[in-house]
């Protein structure tokens, strides 16, 4: 895994050529009162959002949670995060699968309250003045790594004001290029009365579906000038950078059934448009690798690096 040709870069841009798994059709991602997002593009090109960045932000950390052992990948594990689990220890959520990651409810909003306090004390440094970000940096790094890449806003008063937040040091989204709009639809049958009240469910109901064509593809961007910013040292610095690679592999090789009519397949060659000369390390030698950068920092990484709130509604 050879990082250096990332050292004098500000940014890793990345594009990768997709297409359906079968046909031509793909169903994009839909937003409430507008449906999909079609726009035109500088020079008057149909344009399709086909996949959102806070989408993305939610699917890259997916793709590093193994659901059956309901932890970590197994090349990830040692990672610091925050795990919620019920009054009787069941598992609920964490860190990584809750879309604001440390700001989630679960979290911050339980009546158990170890956790917040346990924020509260060690940002509480920053309660005035500039917000010193060397130190939230380190709390976050200390808890859940991935807020580093993926960002965080911690929008409680009695948390420095609630003015901690982080942008995206890692963003992607989907677009579709050249798009034509493929209109079809259906029907919900009811055989034994189909004139029933579809206000209940009953009747035969017709519907309409748009599905589109086009050219996709999936861009990364990774703001390196922001993750050596972070002040975290070289080893911490370059984990940050492989676990973001490592995301980036392993969605475009597991993660691209985005929805039932939405299945892509990588349809090319990944582009890397810069910096100039760098190879995607492929998913091999990304794992090899993490699992020694996790060794050289867990110092920096909360004493006990699953961190377990009991959730219990204040209601």
């Amino acid at each position: 895994m050879d990082l250096s040709n990332l050292k004098q870069s500000t940014r890793l841009l990345v594009q990768a050529p997709l297409r359906p798994v079968q046909g031509s059709r793909f169903q994009p991602t839909g937003f409430p009162d507008i449906g999909a997002a079609t726009y035109d593009g500088p020079d008057g090109e149909k344009l399709l959002l086909v996949e959102s960045p806070q989408s993305m932000a939610n699917r890259l950390e997916e793709v590093c949670w193994d659901a059956a052992a309901d932890d970590l990948v197994t090349p990830l594990r040692g990672l610091p995060y925050v795990a919620v689990v019920d009054e009787d220890g069941v598992a609920l959520t964490n860190s990584i699968l809750e879309s604001h990651r440390l700001n989630s409810p679960y979290i911050l909003e339980s009546a158990d309250r170890s956790f917040f306090e346990t924020l509260r004390a060690e940002l509480d440094v920053l309660q005035k003045g500039r917000v010193n970000y060397a130190n939230f940096v380190g709390v976050l790094f200390k808890y859940d790594v991935n807020c580093l890449l993926h960002g965080v806003f911690l929008a409680k008063k009695e948390i420095a004001g609630g003015r901690l937040r982080l942008q995206r040091a890692l963003s992607a989204f989907i677009e579709a290029r050249d798009v034509g709009l493929a209109a079809s639809g259906g029907v919900k049958k009811d055989e034994v009365d189909p004139t029933g009240n579809t206000k209940k469910g009953f009747g035969h109901v017709p519907f309409q579906r748009d599905e589109y064509t086009g050219r996709v593809t999936a861009y990364f961007n990774l703001d390196l000038a922001q993750l050596r910013a972070y002040g975290l040292g070289e080893a911490a610095t370059e984990l940050l950078i492989a676990l973001a690679l490592y995301k980036i592999v392993r969605f475009l090789d597991d993660g691209l059934r985005l929805r039932t009519a939405c299945d892509f397949e990588v349809a090319g060659p990944v582009n890397i448009k810069s910096p100039e000369g760098f190879v995607l390390p492929n998913r091999p030698e990304l794992e090899a690798g993490i699992g020694g950068l996790i060794s050289a920092v867990s110092a920096q990484f909360a004493e006990q690096v699953i961190t377990t709130v009991t959730y219990k509604s204040g209601k």
